[in-house]
């Protein structure tokens, strides 16, 4: 299920790899300055004279916006679908419990909780509750913010809890008993950084952290990964893999299941190509025989299950881009002989493979077909992999929830652009039925969803989605897209903006422009690096096709995008601001000159490209959009978004861009959450007053009423 609260994207739809990746120990300390930077000093996150800066725009931005009449009833409205009774509880399955993390007004940080299985299927599930983060905090007098946790197999009793401090990337780590209702006294502890765990048994781990000078890449993240035993220090821990300085970071990682665990080590070359290092019995490391490209999925019955990214030629046969793929590990590892590789989907250029995940009876695979979803289930025959089709609703996005591996629970969620999400259970491979439905949450009366096209610089279609009044005049349009690191924008029920912008009678469009993966890897290698300008030319493509259409006109027509998103909306109004009347630039990448000074930028480079590369920097230079602000041109109104304690995008970048905007006379709005991190928000009372104001900025610059 895709919970995108306008420009905001969950972490994983960002530029991250993962919420537990380790903090720059320089985050707070700029990098050396470029000479020809006049407003080097906001990189500086907590200086006094950034803050102060950031303290005035502030004012500024919350008069204009909180103070205009429709604020309250906006944020009245946005609180109550946010801080909802009635929501579904999401959760993953585990030991026969479904576990859950729940948000709303009397637990403004949350609870985790859980219930049986069956009780969970129920209309009113008794829950027990295992930490209440409000309590926590208030008694440890810390800013808690639940970041996730992960249990140890089989009997799933001990947990690492990941706590953040502000909501940032970086994260407290500390060992919980389920049994005992607490924190484990003398169990494991992980000062703040951005740890990755994984329980090679119940009491040893596999990390990756912060362990002092030269543990961390230059991205940031771990260069080492430890095992490290009960009742030692950390700094005993014993190293089993180190990465080069280069690499994006070197994670741990362990796949359980009834017939054995996999313990492997993730080395991440750079974001995208990767090597996968198993740890055998006798405590050797192993590489798995793919190739780089090839992105694990997950195992089952002993085949480990690969994407590829890129098509594969081996022992005469060619492996199409996107397919799926499988690898006899059991075979390779205890007998020793070549590794056997089997074919189990082969994409169309219509599909692409959308999610992968295991049960204890089935592998789970999640499609699109045309960005609108399908499932299969894959079990081992005689002859090899067998699939079948999932009965489920069409013409929607459909996400696998969760599995589990040590049984045949499975959730899977249903949702469009109008329809509200069901979360349906499958139990025994047995066919899906709907246990949980949420109401709807905006009125949708009248409302149609058309799916079109429109024709980039370069002659590719580009499909996007457009809700609005069936029939209605050219009008008020918010314009979203991400556009970046294969994340596919399909349809979810987007209940804030239903609710604060198509029931008032603005009209909202998703465009699937490449960069994402809506068509597969395909999709995203055709704007990567020195093809990025095709995202722009679609995304561009897409507004000129509105205005074309009929649907909406410059003036009344706003475009949306965070992080990666934010770059985008950066582009388009700095290349083509006559097509724009707003812009909404939330926690964004906008300096790409110098994004890989600023942590943990450098981890995207096989994203975007080196600035530091004579080649790369003239490809960027065409683009980055702190760079393009031209002085003689005429811009819309600006709304930048971020975050004092984003550790994911640097706060610079937005700062920047409206020191400079502003110093040139341009209109600016800026607004600045101190907490959060890279969702901007901490809790959902500011996520709810920032939903508003965006919103009320959207209304005053389109002229919706």
């Amino acid at each position: 299920m895709r919970r995108i609260a306008l420009a905001a994207v969950s972490a994983v739809a960002t530029l991250g790899l993962a919420a537990g990746l380790p903090l720059m120990a320089s985050a707070d300390v700029p990098p050396a300055p470029e000479a020809s930077d006049p407003f080097i000093w906001l990189e500086e996150v907590k200086g006094a004279e950034a803050l102060a800066w950031v303290a005035e725009r502030n004012a500024e931005s919350t008069s204009l916006l909180q103070g205009d009449p429709r604020y309250q009833t906006l944020l009245d409205g946005v609180t109550k679908i946010l801080t909802a009774e009635d929501r579904i509880p999401y959760g993953g399955v585990s030991g026969g419990y479904v576990y859950n993390h729940w948000q709303d007004s009397t637990h403004v940080r949350g609870i985790w909780r859980r219930a049986t299985i069956d009780s969970y299927a129920s209309a009113s599930p008794a829950w027990e509750t295992l930490i209440d983060v409000d309590a926590l905090a208030a008694s440890e007098n810390e800013n808690w913010v639940w970041s996730g946790v992960d249990c140890a197999a089989p009997d799933f009793n001990r947990c690492l809890v990941r706590l953040s401090r502000a909501g940032g990337d970086a994260v407290v780590v500390r060992e919980y008993d389920i049994a005992a209702r607490s924190f484990v006294a003398d169990g494991f502890y992980v000062e703040e950084a951005k740890t990755s765990t994984a329980w090679f048994n119940t009491d040893t781990l596999l990390i990756g952290s912060d362990f002092g000078e030269g543990s961390q890449t230059t991205s940031g993240y771990p260069r080492i990964t430890k095992l490290w035993k009960r009742g030692t220090p950390l700094s005993e821990a014993t190293t089993i893999f180190e990465g080069q300085a280069e690499d994006t970071g070197i994670w741990p990682a362990v796949s359980d299941r009834e017939e054995g665990s996999v313990a492997f080590v993730i080395r991440a070359i750079n974001f995208f190509d990767t090597e996968y290092h198993i740890i055998k019995i006798d405590g050797t490391l192993a590489l798995l025989p793919v190739p780089v490209f090839a992105e694990w999925q997950d195992i089952f019955e002993g085949h480990a299950i690969f994407k590829l990214r890129l098509d594969w030629a081996h022992e005469g046969k060619t492996w199409k881009q996107g397919s799926l793929i499988s690898m006899d590990l059991a075979k390779w590892l205890v007998e020793g002989g070549a590794p056997a590789f089997e074919l189990m989907y082969e994409p169309t250029d219509a599909t692409a493979v959308d999610g992968v995940s295991a049960s204890k009876s089935a592998v789970w695979v999640a499609l699109l077909d045309n960005v609108k979803g399908r499932v299969l289930t894959y079990t081992r025959g005689a002859e090899g992999w067998v699939s079948a089709p999932v009965a489920m609703p069409e013409n929607g996005t459909i996400d696998i929830s969760d599995t589990n591996a040590f049984d045949d629970t499975v959730f899977i969620n249903y949702e469009d652009f109008l329809t509200p999400d069901s979360l349906y259970m499958s139990r025994d491979l047995g066919t899906p039925s709907v246990i949980k439905s949420l109401p709807a949450r905006f009125d949708a009366s009248g409302l149609e969803i058309s799916q079109m096209s429109a024709i980039s610089k370069d002659g590719t279609a580009i499909p996007y989605f457009v809700v609005r009044k069936a029939g209605a005049a050219p009008g008020p349009t918010l314009l979203y897209a991400y556009g970046g690191f294969e994340v596919s924008m399909n349809p979810w029920y987007w209940g804030t903006a239903g609710k604060l912008w198509m029931e008032r009678g603005g009209t909202a469009v998703v465009a699937n422009i490449r960069g994402g993966g809506e068509f597969g890897p395909r999709w995203h290698e055709a704007a990567r690096g020195h093809n990025r300008q095709k995202a722009y030319d679609d995304f561009i493509a897409v507004a000129e096709a509105l205005i074309a259409t009929g649907v909406t006109t410059p003036a009344q027509l706003g475009i949306s995008g965070g992080s990666n998103g934010g770059l985008l909306v950066g582009v388009a109004f700095t290349q083509r601001p006559d097509l724009f009347n707003a812009v909404l630039c939330d926690v964004p990448l906008l300096d790409m000159i110098r994004y890989t000074q600023l942590p943990p930028g450098a981890s995207w480079i096989a994203e975007y490209g080196d600035p530091a590369i004579p080649e790369d920097r003239a490809v960027i230079e065409t683009y980055s959009p702190y760079q393009n602000v031209d002085p003689a041109k005429t811009y819309p109104k600006v709304l930048f978004l971020t975050s004092t304690e984003d550790d994911r995008v640097h706060p610079g970048h937005a700062r920047k861009m409206a020191a400079l905007m502003l110093s040139l006379g341009k209109p600016v709005l800026f607004y600045e959450e101190t907490e959060g991190g890279h969702s901007a928000a901490a809790n959902l009372a500011q996520r709810a007053k920032q939903l508003a104001m965006q919103y009320i900025y959207l209304s005053q610059q389109l002229g919706l009423e």
